[in-house]
């Protein structure tokens, strides 16, 4: 069977060149921590160098808010079965959606994932804090959960075969994501991306992906149409005051038939 068959099999995920650019990133740095640790001789300070933390982060290490869902755990099982989510999940986001939508779905969903994480976490009782969030997180779960929320609510009523056997529905796969965060929660089972990021990623599926266009540029296009709106009633009142200041006024035109003079209604000669 040639590579042209496989490719055209029913069911079977074709990434465009945005995805693959993705997968084929994240493997990439996941290989080269996995070879840097193991064979190579590196620490593990280079590992955590760029893994998130609140408390570096807040003291200007800003890059590792960008760099933590990047970097993954020199395990296989953790990167296959992400990088499987985002083959199965996704490709339908791309074709819907065109590159680059998508890979600015992926950044914000990101940082809004661990962003909202941080400022959870400093909210809360530090005692609380410390058994949801690790002192360091990292990896691209929470977008991953940000797909699959996105997915759900692009096409409602659509089944996908993940991993071509188990059918989920949309409102299935919800429930699945969310039930599986909250039991996370409730056992207190560590993830690497910390137990509150990944509500932040639902959340970021829902705001950049529950539709087209999103609730988030709906939002914005709402506020952007408020704005003109104000702007072009207080050009109006500008204008009605300059011509009040100027002193001129407009005059009816038009004369009685009985009007011999050239004289306006207040007496005075019209030009």
């Amino acid at each position: 069977m040639s590579r042209d068959d496989v490719a055209q099999m029913p069911g079977l995920p074709r990434p465009g060149r945005a995805l693959w650019g993705v997968i084929i990133t994240l493997f990439a740095i996941w290989l080269g921590f996995a070879i840097g640790l193991n064979w190579g001789g590196a620490g593990e300070n280079a590992f955590w160098l760029f893994a998130g933390s609140t408390e570096r982060i807040l003291k200007g290490e800003v890059w590792r808010l960008f760099t933590a869902p990047l970097i993954h755990l020199p395990s296989v099982g953790s990167i296959l079965l992400l990088l499987l989510g985002f083959y199965f999940l996704t490709p339908t986001l791309e074709q819907r959606w065109g590159g680059a939508r998508l890979i600015r779905f992926l950044i914000l969903s990101a940082l809004l994932a661990y962003g909202s994480q941080m400022l959870i976490a400093l909210a809360l009782p530090r005692s609380l804090a410390d058994k949801l969030v690790g002192p360091y997180w990292f990896s691209a779960t929470p977008v991953l959960s940000a797909i699959s929320i996105a997915w759900a609510l692009t096409f409602q009523g659509q089944t996908v075969r993940l991993f071509f056997v188990l059918p989920v529905s949309s409102r299935g796969l919800i429930l699945f994501v969310i039930g599986v965060s909250v039991l996370y929660v409730i056992t207190l089972e560590q993830l690497p991306c910390g137990l509150i990021a990944p509500f932040g990623g639902m959340l970021a599926g829902w705001l950049f992906g529950g539709g087209t266009p999103s609730p988030a540029r709906r939002l914005w296009l709402t506020l952007r149409l408020a704005k003109l709106e104000r702007e072009e009633q207080k050009t109006r009142v500008e204008r009605k005051q300059r011509v009040a200041r100027s002193g001129f006024r407009v005059i009816d035109g038009g004369k009685d038939d009985d009007d011999d003079d050239d004289r306006g209604p207040d007496g005075r000669m019209l030009n």
